[in-house]
């Protein structure tokens, strides 16, 4: 930029002078004339066309030098972006096997209960059940995240029927009530009738259980957070509240970008006390991602000393309403 703009500034000088040499008085033509001196002087169409084309041409030159500097400064962009879509393609893929790993071995073990040939009570069988439950989540969000990252074409597939909305947050809410409970929070849910919107089950409880997860973390030591959800026109609405002093240490509007982080929750003491987890600015930026990919909006509806609201918004189905 600061090139173009000197050569601008240099032919502009370079023109302004040749054309004060040239516009002199017709006394001071006869004078030259009278003298034998050699000078020649132009019309004043001839300046002004002189003019005209040093202008269109420092405009196209500057134009074109600015263009290749805005590449030059963006190309590192450029290159970071395709490192992080790799990295994220790369370890997404590397999680597959693992995790299918995982879950085929509690599938095995849910086989073995069935049939006798291992024992377990009622509550052994219904957290692995649960655990069973978690594996299939994992798995989901891994396909999400190749998806995401451009590393599977074959993920956008699963997209396709409408999603039963009140079923994924009550799901986020069951395998969130373990973390609810350590933090001697209460999970509760409200509900006005009933939802589906069009997107991957795995991307949608991706969002909700990050819109949870900030809650419960900023939520003191038995508080209640509140999951609701209702139907407005063509929008689900999905607002999680909690109990917390606010968002402080970072203006609202820009909780929502990657990294950005608000002041911890203070550590509480007592026999309930409990530490702040540490938190990296990326879920609620997840959040926003998933809201934009499928037409929708996340937004800060209301913060304060005595709690946060955090409203998602997604485009409704008509195939399931």
């Amino acid at each position: 930029m600061l090139v173009s703009a000197l050569v601008v500034v240099g032919a502009l000088a370079l023109t302004i002078a040749w054309v004060l040499h040239q516009t002199v008085p017709k006394e001071r033509l006869e004078q030259v004339a009278a003298a034998g001196q050699g000078e020649v002087f132009v019309s004043a169409i001839d300046v002004v066309a002189g003019l005209i084309v040093l202008g269109i041409g420092g405009v196209v030159f500057a134009g074109l030098v600015t263009l290749v500097i805005a590449r030059r400064a963006v190309r590192p962009l450029g290159d970071a972006l395709r490192v992080q879509r790799q990295f994220v393609a790369d370890a997404s893929h590397e999680l597959r096997t693992p995790l299918a790993v995982l879950d085929a071995r509690l599938q095995a073990l849910q086989r073995k209960i069935a049939g006798g040939a291992a024992t377990a009570d009622d509550k052994v069988t219904a957290d692995l059940a649960r655990l069973r439950d978690d594996s299939r989540a994992l798995i989901d969000i891994v396909g999400d995240l190749l998806e995401a990252a451009g590393g599977d074409s074959s993920a956008a597939s699963t997209m396709s029927h409408p999603v039963h909305l009140n079923d994924v947050v009550e799901d986020v809410l069951r395998s969130m009530s373990v973390l609810a409970d350590k933090r001697d929070v209460a999970l509760r849910y409200d509900t006005v009738g009933s939802a589906h919107v069009d997107a991957p089950t795995a991307s949608l409880r991706r969002a909700v259980l990050a819109l949870v997860d900030n809650a419960i973390g900023h939520a003191p030591s038995g508080s209640t957070v509140t999951v609701s959800t209702r139907l407005e026109r063509d929008s689900a609405i999905i607002t999680v509240t909690d109990e917390g002093r606010g968002i402080t240490g970072i203006k609202p509007t820009r909780v929502f970008d990657r990294f950005a982080r608000s002041d911890p929750a203070p550590e509480t003491t007592g026999t309930n006390a409990h530490a702040s987890r540490p938190s990296f600015g990326i879920g609620l930026a997840l959040v926003r991602e998933v809201a934009l990919r499928h037409g929708g909006s996340v937004r800060v509806a209301a913060t304060s000393p005595t709690g946060t609201t955090l409203e998602l918004v997604l485009p409704a189905s008509n195939q399931g309403t």
